[in-house]
Parts: structure tokens; C-alpha cells; sequence
């Protein structure tokens, strides 16, 4: 079972050369798993649109009703949908120019759902760089949560009475994600050069008054604030369940193991989730992490196909592959939550 605390590369692993991912790659070429899927992608993006147009038209027909609420969550699901999309434009999964993928990410991420393309291809960028590493990935860095206990001897006042709870609040506190997310996108905006920042302001800007004249044209701004409440609600819960049994509680990785090689780098730090159809609808391919880490750009329906490849170059290397169910995955990652804020829970702890 792979470790819930921080460890080090394991012993021999500093002789360790990038050569390791080299004949997996040879194989994934050969096989065409990285070439582009775009009429899969352009179903995919259709059938999101119409989804959500769908359920614009619902709200308007239901108007200023409370079961008019009942369409939230269809509206938070979808939303995951197109934020998946932006995910793969962020990868160059979609197109095969920067310029595409980025104009897909921006109408997407920032247009549809109001969430900032450059801040998380940013931030989702440098986390597959270095997945789980303490110092690099800004996934395990300190914010709400901590990963390590080492941070969470650091907590004070309210932070250090929500690390010793952490793992009970984590599914509560993902109902908060879908704003949060957006209010990052937001502050990221004085980051961004002039010209950038203008393009995702103003698209951003648009998402609200689109979001917000949908709404207060079908409903009373009661009923209208509700639905918001509960859409973002729903969003941050399914956006963070999908992210969340990928890497909590596996390997974090310290500066001094940056000579794993990318193949060590990806394959111990992840984790995938076995499922059929409906979870990779659901997750949207991210429950192949360890696939999706090794081949950040390759399609998201090559996924399952390049599985057997990756298991069976990573049995002959003797590396342990990281499977479970969902439930699974999410009771190691609460797991390691708690463990985390276990020396914060002892009685002789203020």
C-alpha cells in the first residue's frame, strides 16, 4: 500500500535515468495513442454545449419556481463537463496549434464557467511537473488543507482546529471549491500581462452578466442567488472528487528525489481509479492518472487504451502500479488527511 507520509526515493533510485520512459513512449507512438481525436473531441464539445443550452432553456420554462432548483445540479454537472474540456485544451489534448487550444481553454473555462484559463494552466502545469512534490507542486502546498505534518505543526488559531478535522470537513469544505475557484481566477488576474489580462477579464466579465441575466430574467434574485448556492455547490463537490483519490496519500516526493526520472515521477505519485464507462464519464479520463501524468497531451479516449501498455512496462521495471475502487481511493485519501492532522489531535496538544 503506497505510504501516507513523506518519504524519499527509494534506495537505488538515484541511478535512475529518464531511459526508463523511453520504450514506453517508442510503443505509444507506434501505436498511435498520441495522435489527435478531433471529431471525438468535436462530439464531445457539441453535445456540452447542447447540454447546457438545454438547461437554459429548462430554467426558463420552469421561471420563477423553486423546482426550477432541481436544475442545478444538471447545470453543476455539465459545468464539470466543460470544465474537463478546458483541462484537455490546457494539455494541447484538442488541437494541434497552441493558438487553438488556448482560444478552446479561454471560451470554455473563462466564457462558459466563469474560471480563469491562464491561472489554472498555470497552476495544473506546474503540478504535473512535479505531482505531490512538497517544495514544487502548488497542489500540496499550504492552503485550507495540509498535506504533511510537518505543515500542520505550523497551523495556528482556526487553521490549526481545521487541520485536526480535515479529513471529516473535506467532502463539506468541496461545497465551497466551485467559488473558491473563481475568486482565484480573479486575484490571478494582476498576475497576467496588460493585454491577457484585459481578454480574461473581459470574458470573465461576460460569464457573470451572461450567468447573472439568465437567472434574474427566470426567476425572483431570492431564488436566483439559491440556485447559484447550490450549482457552485454541487460543481466544487463533483470538480473535487474527481482530482481528489489521483495522488492523496501517495508518494511526496522532498527536494533531493528530483532523480526519479519522469517515469518514477509520475507512476508512484498517482493513483487511478477503476471503473467502466460511467466513471470515465463522471471523472472525465482522470481516473487513468497514472496514464493521464505519463502523457499529459495524449487524447483523452486513448486513455484506457494505453492502460495495458503502461501496466505491463511498469511490472517488467518492478514498479508498483497504484488501482482501486472509488470508494477505495477516497478512504486512502481521508486516511491520509487524518493522519496529517494526527499529532494536532493528542491530548497534550492546545
Amino acid at each position: 500500500m503506497p505510504q501516507a507520509t513523506v518519504t524519499s526515493a527509494p534506495k537505488g533510485a538515484a541511478t535512475v535515468r529518464s531511459s526508463e520512459f523511453t520504450p514506453l513512449l517508442r510503443e505509444v507512438k507506434a501505436a498511435g495513442l498520441l495522435r489527435r481525436r478531433r471529431g471525438w473531441y468535436g462530439c464531445s464539445i457539441a453535445v456540452t454545449l447542447l447540454s447546457l443550452a438545454a438547461t437554459g432553456v429548462g430554467i426558463h420554462l420552469l421561471g420563477n419556481t423553486w423546482w426550477t432548483l432541481f436544475l442545478a445540479v444538471p447545470a453543476a454537472v455539465f459545468s464539470t463537463r466543460t470544465a474537463f474540456i478546458g483541462h484537455d485544451s490546457g494539455h494541447a489534448q484538442i488541437a494541434g496549434t497552441r493558438k487553438a487550444n488556448r482560444a478552446l481553454g479561454l471560451f470554455h473555462g473563462n466564457l462558459l464557467i466563469g474560471m480563469s484559463y491562464h491561472w489554472w494552466t498555470d497552476k495544473h502545469n506546474r503540478h504535473h511537473a512535479n505531482p505531490n512534490h512538497i517544495d514544487k507542486d502548488p497542489d500540496v502546498g499550504v492552503g485550507a488543507l495540509v498535506w504533511t505534518q510537518r505543515q500542520a505543526a505550523q497551523r495556528e488559531g482556526f487553521a490549526r482546529w481545521l487541520t485536526r478535522h480535515q479529513a471529516a470537513l473535506f467532502f463539506p469544505m468541496l461545497l465551497l471549491e466551485g467559488i473558491a475557484l473563481k475568486v482565484s481566477s480573479w486575484q490571478d488576474l494582476r498576475r497576467q500581462g496588460k493585454g491577457e489580462r484585459r481578454l480574461e477579464a473581459l470574458l470573465l466579465g461576460l460569464h457573470v452578466l451572461g450567468y447573472a441575466t439568465l437567472l434574474l430574467t427566470a426567476m425572483s434574485p431570492g431564488k436566483a442567488v439559491v440556485f447559484a448556492l447550490v450549482q457552485h455547490a454541487v460543481f466544487g463537490l463533483h470538480l473535487g472528487m474527481c482530482f481528489a483519490p489521483n495522488h492523496k496519500g501517495m508518494e511526496m516526493p522532498e527536494t533531493g528525489d528530483d532523480d526519479w526520472g519522469h517515469l518514477r515521477r509520475q507512476v508512484l505519485t498517482s493513483r487511478n481509479v477503476r471503473g467502466g464507462a460511467v466513471t470515465d464519464w463522471l471523472m472525465g479520463g482522470l481516473n487513468y492518472q497514472i496514464e493521464h501524468h505519463l502523457f499529459p497531451n495524449m487524447p483523452r479516449p486513448h486513455l484506457r487504451r494505453v492502460q495495458p501498455l503502461v501496466r505491463a512496462h511498469c511490472a517488467a521495471l518492478g514498479l508498483p502500479y497504484a488501482q482501486t475502487s472509488a470508494v477505495e481511493s477516497y478512504r486512502l485519501a481521508l486516511e491520509h488527511m487524518h493522519e496529517v492532522g494526527e499529532p494536532l489531535r493528542a491530548p497534550d496538544v492546545p
